[in-house]
């Protein structure tokens, strides 16, 4: 019998990738690698020549996926994707043709959530999406702690500064994490998280979410009671028809005077122009922003929020650590081996 094949559309970087592979190969799995994203072509194609095969597609464009996906008729039955490549229903059209020796039957995320699937066209294909929640919580939490102390103590404008040869110390005294109050919207494993570690760095912490019973910290009643009463707000939601544009122009008006909006979820939960409007206007109660997430990622980057002052701007980054990425990638293989196996018991997947 044939082995499954599975399309590594970006892997996992750097030494890492050996880990991976291996991981994908253990399960018995004919794995072909896309080399877009990997810094060393040569020495990749040297050291796994033989194990594995190899593409050198850009997944962003859907028209060169495509083409690389039903390549020759054999198709894939499993495709993995990291940094979230869009993957809608042209392509899962394609991938699941009759006329495919090997039609997609998985799509595997190594990191929190699905949104870049069309999860309804998948639904309709019989494609299984998996993904792995909770592998980077603590990631992403330390990495909202990262950009709360980041703003409250000014360091990108003092860095700058220092680096023109001005000595620039802070115009007015900056406040402690402990005098603030952290309001969390959505109360999941990251945000859970993040309510761990703040409430050990003194602040005190308010929650919102869907099913209250059972939350770590205690909780607002609705998004205005919370934005209302915090000094922070950091979004730890998935992006879903119910949380996009979540937080627009009336949410951000009713932020506290001198307040901090954190966005380590997903873009579209933020209207960025309505973010940027705010930012811009002095007489606004939000005082800055920190965003590592936008509604247009990757070569389709823009927003905005660029050039926007007090607005701290990161490439979708929280979730990259070692560990975290490592983990994200051992658990997307095993997801990956488990469904094409006929195993599903256990394994995340996400309905259409």
């Amino acid at each position: 019998m044939d082995r499954a094949r599975v399309l590594l559309l970006d892997a996992a970087p750097g030494e890492l990738l050996a880990g991976e592979l291996e991981r994908l190969l253990g399960h018995g799995l004919e794995v072909t690698l896309n080399l877009r994203r990997v810094a060393d072509h040569p020495g990749t194609r040297a050291a796994w020549a033989g194990r594995v095969d190899f593409v050198d597609v850009d997944a962003f464009d859907e028209p060169a996926l495509i083409a690389a996906t039903v390549r020759d008729g054999r198709g894939y039955h499993a495709v993995k994707s990291r940094a979230a490549v869009p993957l809608r229903a042209a392509f899962l059209a394609a991938a699941t043709h009759p006329s495919l020796a090997h039609r997609l039957r998985v799509i595997g995320r190594a990191g929190a959530g699905t949104d870049h699937v069309e999860l309804a066209a998948a639904a309709r294909h019989r494609v299984a999406v998996t993904h792995t929640p909770g592998s980077n919580a603590n990631a992403v939490a330390e990495f909202a702690l990262a950009q709360l102390l980041a703003l409250t103590r000014d360091l990108p404008a003092q860095n700058a500064a220092a680096h023109r040869g001005t000595w620039r110390p802070p115009a007015e005294p900056a406040v402690e994490l402990s005098e603030l109050t952290l309001g969390i919207v959505g109360l999941g494993r990251i945000g859970s998280a993040l309510a761990e570690r703040a409430g050990a760095l003194g602040m005190a912490v308010l929650g919102l979410a869907r099913h209250p019973g059972g939350a770590p910290v205690p909780t607002a009643p609705s998004l205005p009671a919370l934005l209302a009463t915090s000094d922070v707000v950091s979004l730890h939601l998935p992006l879903t028809p119910q949380t996009r544009g979540l937080i627009g122009r009336t949410e951000l008006a009713l932020m506290r005077p001198g307040s901090i909006l954190l966005n380590t979820a997903r873009g579209g939960i933020v209207d960025e122009a309505a973010l940027a409007e705010a930012l811009r206007d002095p007489g606004h109660p939000l005082a800055a922003a920190a965003v590592d997430t936008f509604e247009h990622e990757h070569a389709a980057f823009a927003s905005p929020l660029f050039g926007v002052p007090n607005a701290l701007l990161t490439p979708h980054a929280a979730g990259m650590t070692r560990g975290a990425m490592a983990t994200a990638a051992r658990h997307c293989a095993d997801h990956l081996a488990a469904l094409l196996a006929g195993r599903p018991d256990g394994i995340p997947v996400v309905a259409g």
